[in-house]
């Protein structure tokens, strides 16, 4: 029978105006798919575009697509999760709620020590961060500029160039210069006069090799094609209208969606953050009831690492 449950949606387009908190029907798992209960909820950049365009034909738009929780029932045919069991679940549909139903495949088990609010910020973050550092190449030579460094994505693009051997140098908000220090990496305020703070920084080197910027602004942008020889190692998330022009890729909204590079960012970074070697910076809770304010803060892009909702113990 259908279980009760709340669960943020969004009613018509626009802004964090737009999103309720209303009470749901949540089936039972099917063959291959577990009932979570969710105790925390990463909000991210795609959940503030997702209702933009505004509702389906349903009416609404459930967000929410990595989790935190306690398995509460499990399919016939589901093999590696019981009853009771504390995982972490990404992507799944409309997992701002207390509860909700996801395919076995995309659960891992939550990585010990790792509480809820941090291990639902770590696989959409750490995916799209992995993706991009897969795909330039980064090496234990090389000197990263990571556009971006405190948000959730740059925090984690740095940390996982840095366990490459790599040298970073990252663009913050001048409020976290000393964000990132337990990183490793040279802090370096965005704004006017960039580039030149950046070719300061990468001495003695005097070169960067690779750009990753995940903040998609065009001072961002600009700064890379003019440090990296190589343009096929500049990447940027979200996608610019000037990327594809310039040689550089652009990775979009899905960086990481793939379902073979899901499966294999799942098991990686959970291995790291159960190792301790991958650190999740969440920078604001909010109860489920003040998912709009959660959305605001975010929209700022000055948050400074992942914004979760708690909705359970």
């Amino acid at each position: 029978m259908p279980h009760r449950s709340r669960a943020v949606v969004a009613h018509a387009p626009g802004g964090p105006e737009v999103l309720r908190v209303v009470e749901v029907d949540v089936p039972d798992p099917g063959p291959d798919e577990v009932l979570v209960e969710v105790h925390a909820a990463g909000v991210g950049h795609g959940d503030l575009d997702a209702h933009r365009p505004g509702p389906g034909p349903g009416g609404t738009v459930r967000l929410g697509v990595e989790v935190a929780g306690v398995v509460r029932a499990v399919g016939s045919a589901v093999r590696w999760f019981s009853t009771g069991d504390e995982v972490v679940a990404w992507p799944v549909v409309g997992g701002c709620a207390d509860l909700v139903v996801a395919p076995e495949r995309v659960l891992v088990r939550r990585p010990p020590g790792l509480p809820a609010p941090a291990a639902a910020g770590l696989l959409a973050a750490g995916a799209a961060a992995l993706h991009a550092v897969d795909v330039t190449g980064v090496g234990a030579h090389d000197v990263v500029l990571v556009h971006g460094g405190s948000g959730g994505v740059g925090r984690m693009a740095v940390q996982l160039c840095a366990l490459r051997g790599a040298r970073v140098v990252t663009t913050v908000s001048p409020q976290h210069v000393t964000c990132l220090d337990r990183y490793g990496a040279v802090p370096i305020p965005s704004g006017p006069g960039l580039l030149d703070r950046v070719r300061a920084a990468a001495a003695p080197d005097d070169r960067v090799d690779v750009a990753i910027d995940t903040t998609g602004t065009v001072e961002a942008l600009d700064a890379s094609v003019a440090l990296v020889a190589d343009r096929t190692r500049v990447v940027t998330f979200p996608a610019s209208a000037g990327a594809a022009a310039l040689g550089v890729r652009a990775l979009g909204p899905d960086a990481g969606r793939g379902a073979g590079l899901q499966e294999a960012a799942r098991a990686h970074l959970s291995a790291l953050a159960a190792d301790g070697a991958l650190d999740v910076h969440v920078a604001a809770t909010f109860p489920l009831a003040d998912v709009a304010d959660a959305h605001r803060l975010l929209g700022t892009r000055r948050a400074g690492g992942k914004v979760v909702l708690l909705t359970g113990p």
